[in-house]
């Protein structure tokens, strides 16, 4: 079985756009970071993260060499805990070079979407994310594939949110 890259090291190798499409209300709970911020003792949402540090200069290197990096959120209304903490560390995300746009889940209503969150790159390959029922990452959570008919869900899926979608500038959680 060949090894599956990181989302790292497929963005490192992207030429031209990477879109990621997050429709979950609960991500990673265990993180530390998270439960800094619910315990109000996260005052930075960079702060001594390495691991965000360390993808904030992926995606900073991947925008310097022209590459389009869009990610778009569907989510529930009220907002979990856990998007509004996606909020609050976004803009510095948006900072290295992200655009990032928000869409409640109730305007999304008639769109399709796969049953998966996924990232496209270069609109040729699709990675889904797996993760357990409580939003951790599950084992093997990364799912490449080029197959065609997965590539057109995903990629009319995302351009359907991201049209509907607000900038993340303009988007206040509840």
């Amino acid at each position: 079985m060949a090894k599956v890259p990181t989302i790292e090291e497929l963005l490192a190798s992207a030429e031209h756009s990477a879109v990621h499409l997050e429709m979950r209300d609960t991500y990673m709970p265990s993180d530390p970071a998270f439960i800094a911020w619910q315990n109000g003792t996260l005052t930075d949402p960079v702060g001594g993260d390495v691991e965000f540090q360390q993808w904030l200069e992926t995606v900073w290197a991947a925008t310097g060499r022209g590459v389009g990096i869009r990610r778009a959120r569907v989510f529930s209304v009220p907002e979990s805990d856990c998007i509004r903490f996606e909020h609050y560390v976004s803009e510095a995300n948006a900072k290295a070079g992200e655009d990032i746009r928000w869409l409640p889940r109730r305007q999304a209503t008639d769109i399709p979407f796969p049953g998966n969150d996924f990232w496209v790159f270069d609109n040729q390959l699709v990675v889904v994310l797996h993760f357990t029922g409580d939003g951790e990452a599950a084992p093997d959570w990364l799912e490449p594939t080029r197959d065609e008919r997965v590539l057109r869900l995903c990629t009319s899926a995302f351009e359907a949110v991201w049209e509907r979608a607000v900038p993340h500038a303009e988007y206040r959680p509840s």
